[in-house]
């Protein structure tokens, strides 16, 4: 196993306008991990009360998810309520209950600390660096934030990303943390921290990157039927770091497949609520979405004549 993600497990009660479904697995560590997993062996790093349901468990062990690095611990597992506006793109949280979650403090297993690729998700950035000090030498870390940390921790999450090689954050967020509108501005600034890349989530627009290499676009396939975005972000993050972790391809026509494999898994997230769709799709039908990105985005192109002599 070369590959891990440090995040939450927890339980998630999930609200549209068309459905509803109550304390489901949830957490940024199971949506990375099983989009991960249809490309290479993952472990996770995280903590659950001793409420977490033995049929997550099951479910994340049955997939070939590593569980070495999951804490148990008295108490109530970290939970989250929230409900989505009719275009989905808009939430209200009703509920957020940190549990355990509060007081995690995330050891890595021996194995775990010699791995190739390490996944932060967006926990807190002291976490975040206490895990960068026990990897020994990745190849890659890549690292997720959110507009919390801009706001209440933003030295420390500065710290957290001068360490990573790449950083991903939505557009919102990369505006708020450089203080910049332009998005490649924005982008720039972050790297001048020390990532070689940035990538910005764009939602249902998909995500672009900025690297010393070039520009990328990778937008979302237009789908015809959007359940739940939950952890789309983060599923795009396992399709992402799963792919480069079974190919060893970080150049930036590496990179750049990696977005849309991640592209592939998110969009098999969001046709269902929670993780429901993401734990049943399979490699042929990521690999069939693949090649309709391409079919999706490839256009011939035609030198235009300006009719000068």
């Amino acid at each position: 196993m070369d590959l891990i993600a440090v995040g939450s497990l927890g339980l998630d009660t999930l609200e549209t306008p068309f459905e509803r479904v109550e304390r489901v697995l949830g957490g940024s560590a199971a949506y990375f991990a099983l989009a991960a997993k249809l490309y290479s062996d993952v472990g996770i790093v995280a903590v659950v009360g001793d409420d977490f349901p033995e049929a997550h468990v099951d479910l994340l062990e049955r997939k070939g998810v590593d569980l070495s690095g999951l804490q148990r611990q008295s108490g109530e597992t970290f939970f989250w309520s929230g409900r989505y506006h009719y275009d989905l793109n808009t939430r209200d949280t009703l509920e957020t209950h940190l549990g355990v979650f509060a007081q995690f403090q995330p050891t890595l297993p021996e194995a775990y600390r010699r791995v190739s690729y390490v996944f932060l998700a967006n926990i807190l950035p002291t976490l975040q660096i206490a895990v960068q000090e026990q990897v020994a030498d990745p190849r890659l870390v890549v690292l997720d934030s959110m507009n919390l940390w801009i706001e209440t921790q933003k030295p420390e999450l500065t710290r957290a990303m001068g360490r990573a090689d790449i950083v991903t954050i939505n557009d919102e967020e990369a505006r708020q943390y450089a203080g910049a509108h332009s998005l490649r501005a924005a982008a720039r600034a972050i790297m001048d921290l020390g990532p070689s890349a940035v990538i910005v989530k764009k939602g249902e627009h998909g995500a672009i990157l900025v690297s010393d290499q070039g520009l990328f676009g990778a937008p979302a396939l237009l789908l015809e039927d959007v359940r739940d975005p939950t952890g789309a972000g983060d599923s795009f993050a396992g399709g992402f770091l799963g792919y480069l972790a079974e190919t060893g391809d970080t150049s930036f026509a590496g990179i750049k497949r990696a977005m849309v494999h991640g592209t592939a898994c998110a969009s098999f997230t969001v046709e269902a609520l929670g993780v429901k769709r993401l734990a049943t799709v399979t490699r042929d039908e990521v690999e069939a979405r693949y090649r309709q990105f391409f079919e999706f985005t490839s256009f011939d192109a035609v030198a235009v004549s300006t009719g000068a002599s």
